[in-house]
């Protein structure tokens, strides 16, 4: 049962218009219309996708634009403190952090991470310029920053020169976990002017020791490693 899309009449089967407005009956199902191009786009439309470097180009001019309009405003009429530094180096964070997934897709790894060491540091220096003073800058701030690229430099040179898998990925965490909280322990006592000793990293090395072992286990020992592969299903 059909109807007329103008006057809403119901219409028979046969009929090729509306008794009563006269309106064209057009079925879907028939071809007909379509070769004739009277009613129905014989091509679908689509729209064109969007590049990943047009997405990166509007990502760093919405950064740009907010790193000026607010060094801007703390310029002419917020001026009671350097502000502004904060919101620019979160943006410059962004920026390199997120950048080369949009444009230079193709950067060295070591290069990556060394960009965004650096610029984790000097955004940290910004800070010192809103702060009352700079010494946790250079005494606590800068070597943990400089600490974590270090680890994650090699880090990256072990995933490249090491044979990948789920058991070493789970490795390289816990050993890169046990060394950030150890070396991080360590540089808040020597800032402090504290003895140098391990109390909760300590915990953390043990776990992750513990882990690390059962885990080099697995790997140098294939039959291990074939059940456990088998039972976790990975």
């Amino acid at each position: 049962m059909s109807y007329c899309v103008n006057c809403g009449v119901e219409l028979d089967s046969s009929l090729k218009a509306c008794p009563l407005c006269n309106t064209p009956v057009y079925n879907p199902y028939e071809t007909s219309y379509v070769k004739s191009g009277t009613s129905f786009p014989t091509e679908k439309g689509q729209v064109e996708e969007v590049k990943r470097k047009d997405v990166g180009i509007l990502f760093s001019i919405l950064l740009l634009t907010i790193s000026i309009t607010c060094g801007l405003l703390n310029y002419l009429v917020f001026d009671a403190s350097r502000w502004s530094l904060l919101v620019i180096g979160v943006c410059m964070l962004l920026w390199v952090f997120f950048i080369p997934l949009f444009i230079w897709r193709n950067i060295n790894a070591y290069v990556a991470l060394l960009a965004d060491g650096v610029a984790t540091a000097l955004y940290l220096y910004m800070i010192t310029h809103v702060t009352l003073s700079d010494k946790w800058f250079w005494g606590l701030g800068l070597p943990i920053v400089a600490l974590i690229t270090v680890i994650f430099e090699i880090l990256a040179i072990c995933i490249r020169k090491i044979p990948r898998s789920f058991l070493t990925n789970l490795l390289f965490f816990f050993l890169t976990v046990a060394a950030i909280c150890v070396g991080i322990e360590l540089l808040i006592d020597h800032f402090l002017g504290a003895r140098l000793w391990l109390t909760w990293s300590a915990v953390v090395l043990t776990v992750c020791v513990i882990i690390s072992i059962m885990l080099i286990t697995m790997l140098s020992h294939k039959r291990i490693r074939n059940a456990v592969r088998k039972r976790l299903h990975f």
